[in-house]
């Protein structure tokens, strides 16, 4: 007994980096003036530092937390279809030479589709409402940073002046998965709320209460949604609706500085059966006229990107939960969003034999 219980301590032990490093400081807010990266400014070396540790732990693997891209994987009703479509094997004349490529349909829009990363710019916010009989005033729209329309999107074909993806640095942080389906004992319903106090019930069930959230972390929840991902998406089920975050558990990450947000589901905010349809309200706790409220909170108040669709499975199996993050957004300029292939690196829980 006593053999074991050293053994499950060595295992806790290394469940979080040295404490010398989760005391090495970040940049705390503010920022200076004319800041486009939000709580991104975080990353550097002290992150950098958090996250060698993790992929300098024996047994460290990485996992893969984005899907397969393809045709038929379940597609967002937000945004255009995108096919891509093989071209033929070409030549070039007077060379050995031949390559492989392909070709996209028209109105594609692969960065809002699935693995998917949120720019800063993607979510403007307005003072009142819109009734939608009225002209939309887009020219009134505000952003992350007091930004207004004209600085970000001045004319309707204009890419992002501000707050695009490729003012998104690297994020090479450390990264903690909170797992709500384990916490549940089951896969979470559609319109069920992840809240503050689950995260912090979390946090002590995965014995990480003393280490917590750390300012530049990123935080993957895991709600069990991401089980009705299909390739080929026959049932056209995954996007109807989804379990998510919590206002106030919006608002509890922020207060930790976190870098990014992601969940294994299409909207991080919770939607109900029939709320896609305006069938629905939205979740309990939300602010009237903001039924997106996390959106709006993270990207357009605390500047915290948002990931959707994020593959968390096998991390949940191996209870890696504390581990090093890799993130690497394409530069598109101006643009609101992007494809994104997030890796995670740690050690898997080992597991004393019986």
């Amino acid at each position: 007994m006593k053999r074991l219980f050293l053994i499950l301590m060595a295992f806790s032990a290394h469940a979080a980096e040295p404490e010398k490093l989760q005391r090495a400081k970040v940049p705390p807010p503010p920022w200076p003036a004319g800041d486009e990266r939000g709580m991104a400014n975080q990353i550097g070396p002290a992150t950098f530092l958090r996250c060698a540790w993790h992929m300098q732990q024996p047994g460290a693997r990485s996992y893969e937390l984005s899907h397969v891209r393809s045709n038929t994987m379940p597609a967002s009703p937000f945004a255009a279809p995108t096919q891509s479509k093989p071209r033929p094997t070409a030549g070039i004349p007077g060379t050995a030479h031949g390559f492989n490529s392909e070709q996209w349909n028209e109105n594609a829009e692969p960065a809002q589709q699935g693995t998917q990363m949120d720019a800063l710019g993607h979510f403007a916010y307005f003072r009142q409402p819109w009734d939608g009989k009225s002209a939309f005033a887009a020219d009134e729209a505000l952003y992350y940073g007091g930004y207004t329309q004209k600085d970000v999107k001045p004319t309707p074909d204009s890419p992002l002046l501000k707050l695009g993806m490729d003012k998104v640095p690297p994020i090479v942080t450390s990264a903690v998965l909170l797992d709500a389906k384990a916490y549940k004992k089951r896969a979470m319903d559609a319109a069920e709320l992840v809240s503050s106090r689950d995260l912090e019930n979390m946090l002590k069930a995965q014995g990480l209460s003393q280490r917590g959230i750390l300012p530049g972390d990123v935080v993957y929840v895991r709600t069990g949604w991401g089980d009705h991902w299909r390739d080929p998406d026959t049932e056209k089920f995954y996007y109807t609706k989804a379990p998510g975050l919590s206002y106030d558990a919006a608002q509890y990450l922020a207060g930790k500085r976190v870098v990014v947000i992601s969940l294994d589901t299409p909207f991080v905010d919770t939607v109900a059966e029939g709320m896609l349809m305006g069938k629905g309200g939205p979740a309990p706790g939300t602010p009237p006229g903001l039924p997106f409220a996390v959106h709006h909170h993270m990207l357009a108040q605390a500047g915290i990107h948002l990931i959707e669709n994020a593959k968390l499975d096998e991390l949940a199996a191996d209870r890696v939960w504390t581990s090093c993050t890799m993130i690497l957004p394409l530069r598109g300029k101006g643009a609101a969003g992007s494809e994104v292939r997030p890796v995670a690196i740690g050690a898997p829980e080992a597991r004393p034999r019986k």
